[in-house]
């Protein structure tokens, strides 16, 4: 590791002052960490499908009985390790479990997970969709030109410029209060023409009781 320092970097709009040091991603992020499920239980399954390109959030689940795949818990990111689905930006983080409950999914994840006072689980998961990172990981698949794969143990070795970890949790919570309110407006959007029909309704009411 080899200590620089950037002044008023920008994020999100946001001036922010911090040290950045240079770390392989193996020593800041824990790969497909060790989870245990008993064969053939009933646990919750996440395909690939549930996850939508730059999107935070996992759409959904299955629930099938283990028998191989990744295992994860909320807090973990899963990034797709194949193509087009890593160059498509699939990348999500878990937090649609119960507390201390395990899930699996496809085996075409990588799951990623913090290291304890060395990296910030909410920064792991933007560092992975960045384009940065999605392009080490990019440089680091393998195989034929329609089934390509991170090389996970290439990965690791690549070298990032990373914040200590006050800084990694100041950068993380300015992008999740802007994933916060992106997700409040599509809702918002969604909704809209229910409140439209809604208030036509009230209104015409009104107009037609006062005629």
């Amino acid at each position: 590791m080899s200590e620089i320092k950037r002044d008023n970097e920008t994020v999100g709009g946001v001036g922010v002052n911090m040290k950045f040091t240079n770390y392989t991603i193996d020593e800041l992020i824990d790969f497909n960490p060790s989870e245990s499920i008993k064969k053939d239980t009933l646990a919750k399954k996440i395909p690939m499908d549930k996850l939508l390109p730059f999107t935070r959030k996992i759409t959904g689940f299955e629930v099938a009985p283990y028998s191989s795949g990744p295992k994860f818990r909320n807090g973990d990111t899963l990034l797709a390790k194949i193509t087009p689905c890593l160059e498509n930006g699939k990348t999500a983080f878990v937090d649609i479990l119960e507390d201390d409950e395990v899930a699996f999914g496809s085996s075409e994840f990588i799951v990623l997970r913090e290291k304890k006072d060395i990296s910030d689980k909410e920064f792991i998961y933007y560092l992975a969709k960045s384009p940065v990172f999605r392009q080490k990981a990019i440089s680091c698949m393998e195989g034929t030109s329609g089934r390509k794969r991170v090389n996970d143990k290439t990965l690791k070795q690549q070298v990032l410029p990373i914040p200590d970890i006050d800084g990694q949790r100041k950068i993380a919570s300015i992008l999740s209060s802007l994933d916060k309110k992106i997700a409040f407006n599509s809702k918002l959007n969604d909704n809209l023409p229910t409140l439209v029909r809604s208030l036509a309704w009230v209104i015409a009411n009104r107009v037609v009781g006062r005629v």
